[in-house]
């Protein structure tokens, strides 16, 4: 998936995601600082209707949200923020391993440091600010070992 997209167009862009990974669970986000990760993981939980607030969890390095699923149940997403992680080890101390392997959906930033734990079917998720305040997108598989 390639789209270049505005702020203004971020639940569009969000629906068309999730109809493009809707059996994925494991979600790579890389780019750099300020590309916008965090704020299209809001509209990714936004979209499936998350009640929670969303946040960046930079400091807690997991944040935990809950929606329901189409037949009502409970549903769990992950959202990891590794990067003020030094290695793998302080990884897999904070549970990032658990959230991975859980069978939710899970959003890692910064998943370079984890890039060993990642299950085969993660989805790579690229962005890159762009002039004008746009964004590019790209989505597909995830780089491997």
């Amino acid at each position: 998936m390639e789209r270049i997209f505005t702020y203004e167009a971020l639940p569009e862009t969000a629906r068309l995601f999730w109809e493009k990974f809707s059996a994925a669970t494991v979600f790579a986000f890389d780019g750099q600082m300020g590309a916008g990760k965090t704020t299209f993981i809001k509209a990714l939980c936004a979209a499936k209707q998350v009640a929670d607030v969303t946040s960046s969890p930079t400091f807690s390095i997991i944040n935990e949200y809950h929606y329901a699923s189409p037949a009502g149940h409970d549903q769990c997403i992950y959202h990891l923020d590794l990067y003020r992680l030094r290695n793998e080890q302080e990884a897999l101390d904070a549970g990032v391993e658990d959230c991975l392997y859980s069978g939710g959906i899970c959003f890692v930033e910064w998943p370079g440091i984890i890039a060993n734990l990642l299950p085969p079917d993660t989805v790579l998720v690229q962005l890159e600010a762009m002039p004008d305040q746009k964004r590019l997108l790209r989505a597909g598989p995830a780089f491997r070992k």
